[in-house]
């Protein structure tokens, strides 16, 4: 272990004292309180840290908290990739973490009384780490505060409840059926017998949500079996809306567990079944706070459909961050609700751009590409930096589509991890908005989790060629 001391005034970061003062009034009402865990989301989305005694835990807010940087740099394993030469490289060195303000919140679930705060990594001078996903939606966030406006941003996340038991050949299996005992079977999609037949799991679900300040405001079944989808409230925080996204997985999963399930983000855990997917509904507020996308028509206004323009002129160059895995390219299938073009349209779930129908001062676009296993805070930024750039330049988005067109492939998105990475490598715009050097380590670390991967002879091989 490390013996940590009081940090230079200068190198502690000005927010930390609100964060101290949350803290400490928390301890104060709730006596019984035994660990801290000091966490941050990794490029997955993932949880990580470490779990202090109640008594130590005050040494963060004074001192920070020492971890390798390399936590931003591991594969979907959590295994370090090294890339570029960091972490087995140059000695796998550490940063220093502190406690972000607003973040603190009691941890729901199974274990002795504990808390958790989100963290934000920093260098020797201060400088969040560039792979740090929080920090590259703030980056994308300062361009809008220059403007005076401010995203209003919702995330809606699809899941499969499945069966802790695995298949002979070790693939996942739908649940038992509570109520039954049997396999489910059908797709049910919106079914409300669905929805009482696993009312302990949902009754977990809304008790942790609650615990832990995750805004749940809607849950429903989806269009599989096992499969539900969990819808968070719409925050004027863009960060916000991630952290609560990152930590819907958390509280999903724990939900699962209590009621002996397991919970899956993966975006195609089965091939014949529809994929999760990670969907983002924005708005757009000027400084009076009027929503700029509504004129009074379905349509919205010219400010909405320029966004639109941005969002699909982005979109290539992004899919390497909202579908991150080899797995992810499975999702992009006809008639699953997965987009595989780059159309908008009004109350068309087929596009991958859909304007929603409703009030006019609740006009918002959604945007449907993202894999639920995309990290929030990355998907949010590349959703906001195309946003940004279709303002910026006033794109034309073209004709809003009718009918089905998930049969209509786009040849310009990426269908693949490698070549999204290829196009993710060569987007200097995209870059000018996230960073240059959060993209190339964001890449690097992917590339080596897909090589990885493809070094594993699978099954089905043996099964075809032996």
């Amino acid at each position: 272990m490390n013996q940590q001391t009081a940090a230079p005034t200068f190198l502690r970061p000005a927010f930390v004292a609100a964060a101290k003062q949350e803290f400490d009034a928390l301890v104060k009402a709730c006596p019984d309180l035994q660990y801290v865990d000091a966490v941050l989301a990794d490029v997955l989305g993932v949880l990580r840290g470490k779990r202090l005694p109640i008594a130590e835990a005050g040494k963060i807010f004074d001192s920070g908290m020492q971890i390798p940087h390399s936590l931003y740099l591991m594969d979907a394993k959590g295994e370090m990739t090294n890339p570029f030469g960091k972490g087995f490289g140059d000695g796998d060195p550490d940063g220093t973490a502190w406690p972000i303000p607003g973040t603190l919140t009691p941890v729901w679930g199974e274990g002795a009384a504990r808390v958790q705060i989100l963290m934000t990594l920093r260098d020797e001078n201060g400088h969040p780490n560039p792979a740090e996903p929080r920090a590259a939606l703030e980056r994308v966030l300062e361009r809008f505060a220059e403007w005076k406006l401010t995203p209003v941003v919702a995330l809606e996340l699809e899941f499969y409840l499945i069966d802790p038991e695995r298949t002979a050949e070790g693939a996942p299996q739908p649940p038992l059926c509570p109520r039954s005992g049997k396999r489910e079977r059908a797709v049910s999609v919106y079914g409300i017998d669905d929805l009482d037949r696993y009312k302990g799991f949902l009754s977990a679900l809304n008790e942790a949500a609650k615990t832990q300040n995750v805004p749940v405001n809607a849950t429903s079944k989806e269009y599989a079996p096992g499969q539900f989808e969990a819808n968070l409230r719409h925050q004027a925080d863009a960060r916000v809306a991630a952290d609560h996204a990152v930590l819907l997985k958390q509280i999903v999963k724990a939900a699962a567990r209590a009621n002996g399930f397991e919970a899956t983000f993966m975006a195609k855990p089965y091939g014949a079944r529809a994929g999760s997917g990670l969907h983002i509904h924005m708005s757009l507020l000027d400084a009076q706070g009027r929503n700029v996308f509504d004129n009074g028509s379905p349509e919205g206004s010219d400010v909405l459909l320029h966004v639109i323009g941005g969002l699909q002129a982005l979109m290539p160059d992004s899919m390497a961050l909202f579908a991150p895995s080899v797995n992810s390219y499975r999702r992009f299938q006809p008639d699953m609700f997965a987009p595989v073009n780059r159309r908008w349209g009004v109350n068309n779930r087929s596009a991958g751009l859909r304007v929603p129908v409703g009030p006019g001062e609740a006009r918002r676009v959604e945007h449907r590409v993202s894999g639920a296993d995309a990290n929030p805070y990355y998907a949010l930024a590349a959703v906001l930096a195309g946003a940004h750039h279709g303002l910026a330049n006033k794109v034309d988005p073209g004709a809003p589509a009718q009918g089905n067109v998930s049969r209509e492939p786009d040849l310009a998105l990426p269908f693949s991890i490698q070549d999204a990475l290829a196009k993710l490598d060569q987007s200097k715009l995209l870059a000018g908005y996230i960073g240059a050097d959060t993209l190339k380590l964001y890449g690097e670390t992917k590339r080596i989790e897909a090589q990885r991967l493809a070094r594993i002879i699978s099954a089905a091989e043996h099964d075809w060629y032996l």
